[in-house]
């Protein structure tokens, strides 16, 4: 399955890159499972690693960080999911941010897969509505530029 969501937001792209980190994930994590980040990084080689808690069952999320560039007018980087909660068997998750106009769009590109064809659909209006929360904070926090 495959989820895109663009964000055009009024920062450049260096102000945005350089927030990219555990502080924003926290901002971005919905309500609900409650995240608690153990590691992160967006350089090659660096691991995600982020405790889900559904109040009843925990789960640990493992990404790596296989590939991450940053350019002038591009930057992204792609974690894997290498160990992932029961409900996902494949994970990839590309954070691009490219120059647009006088600001920037930031877009989250998902691959994943479910244990099922099944549940790859149930999933899918879960996971889109999980990321689409992030818009809003994304355009709050990059709507002026930071010194």
């Amino acid at each position: 399955m495959h989820i895109k969501i663009e964000t055009n937001v009024e920062q450049n792209l260096e102000q945005v890159w350089h927030q990219f980190n555990e502080k924003l994930l926290l901002k971005l994590s919905p309500p609900f499972p409650i995240v608690r980040i153990l590691s992160f990084g967006h350089k090659i080689g660096e691991k995600v690693t982020i405790e889900l808690n559904f109040f009843i069952l925990r789960q640990i999320w493992i990404s790596i960080i296989t590939d991450s560039v940053y350019e002038r007018q591009k930057a992204y980087f792609i974690d894997e999911g290498i160990k992932l909660p029961f409900f996902l068997s494949n994970w990839k998750h590309q954070h691009i941010i490219e120059e647009h106009g006088s600001g920037c769009k930031i877009i989250d590109e998902i691959e994943f897969r479910t244990p099922t064809i099944l549940t790859d659909y149930i999933f899918y209006p879960i996971l889109y509505l999980q990321f689409l929360y992030r818009k809003p904070i994304y355009q709050r926090i990059f709507k002026t530029p930071n010194p």
